[in-house]
């Protein structure tokens, strides 16, 4: 059985790496490329999932190319990310809603030490096996449904889908063909 080429996509928090391994196991190329971190106050990091979407495809395409692969060759995709990071996007369009929050961010620690304060620290660990802190896409997601106008409405209308930047790459290199 052949296994074929796979494309890995490193999507990091500075940038965007796209390598296309060979069945045996060799790197047959590779492109990277960086994107803008903005720090919109003191302890917020954010991205714009837009320019990290065009790293993702412009580094994939050099690869292919550089390797002489074309995407249907390809046998699978893997995608390793930045974690938490969390993006709001409209599920018809692709679009996101506001720039993406990055792992990093510390804008819902107070919400995480209210959490903890009334005593949910145990559950949530019991639950999650995680600790309550801002690193986590819980409260970031909590916070955008809380401060982007209107998104809360029409994310309990379907509108709208959440996740972390994985799930958002999913979702865009499928074209929207995945079940939700």
């Amino acid at each position: 059985m052949t296994v074929g080429n796979i494309l890995a996509i490193d999507q990091g928090t500075t940038g965007t790496k796209a390598l296309i391994v060979r069945e045996d196991g060799q790197v047959a190329a590779s492109h990277s490329r960086e994107f803008r971190q903005f720090y919109p106050r003191p302890g917020w990091v954010e991205h714009d999932a837009e320019e990290i979407w065009r790293t993702v495809t412009e580094t994939a395409e050099v690869a292919l190319r550089v390797a002489g692969v074309e995407a249907g060759e390809l046998a699978a995709i893997g995608i390793t990310n930045q974690r938490e990071t969390t993006v709001a996007w409209e599920r018809d369009t692709g679009r996101p809603v506001h720039n993406a929050i990055v792992w990093q961010d510390r804008r819902t620690a107070g919400m995480c030490r209210r959490l903890a304060a009334s005593g949910a620290g145990p559950s949530f660990r019991d639950k999650t096996g995680l600790l309550l802190d801002a690193y986590f896409s819980g409260t970031k997601i909590s916070w955008l449904l809380d401060n982007v106008r209107g998104l809360r409405k029409r994310a309990e209308l379907g509108e709208i889908a959440v996740g972390t930047i994985d799930s958002w790459l999913v979702y865009k290199l499928t074209g929207g063909h995945v079940s939700t």
